[in-house]
């Protein structure tokens, strides 16, 4: 599991735009903090509340000079109709290989809904060098963070 004071395992994905543009994570570190916040699934009723509660707060992210991800196993056009849906301005990033995922040890399985090896729900604070300065990792992934002390990460990165 990843941990406060270790350095983030990078990654490559792929961005849930309609262009599909690739997302390395080593390139977005450098330029301030970077939260990632991991979700289960778009579309779904607590992912949606979290990725719209990221939404609404999203200037007090930017101003702190952080820059939000939203990651999940969903496909790059699910996240962009999901993006669109919800008026979701941050990217959100397609890890459909499940390598972030499980970089993160974040794999869960849901076998009633079907699904397996997606990301539990979690939010990583990078700094600018890439060292996680904050971790939530939910117990039931029904749970959202604390918005507030992700800020307050962020905030102190």
């Amino acid at each position: 599991m990843v941990s406060t004071g270790d350095s983030a395992p990078t990654f490559t994905a792929t961005l849930g735009t309609s262009d599909h543009e690739s997302f390395d994570l080593a390139d977005e570190l450098g330029e301030g903090p970077v939260v990632l916040a991991f979700f289960p699934g778009a579309f779904t009723p607590p992912c949606t509340n979290e990725m719209v509660a990221f939404q609404e707060r999203l200037e007090h992210f930017e101003d702190a000079g952080a820059t939000v991800y939203g990651v999940s196993a969903d496909s790059p056009f699910s996240q962009g109709a999901f993006r669109e849906e919800h008026g979701i301005e941050f990217d959100l990033v397609s890890d459909m290989a499940g390598d972030a995922i499980g970089a993160y040890d974040l794999e869960i399985d849901i076998p009633d809904l079907g699904l397996f090896d997606i990301a539990n729900r979690a939010v990583f604070v990078l700094d600018g060098d890439g060292t996680v300065v904050y971790e939530w990792v939910a117990e039931d992934p029904t749970n959202e963070p604390d918005y507030g002390a992700v800020l307050e990460a962020v905030e102190s990165a």
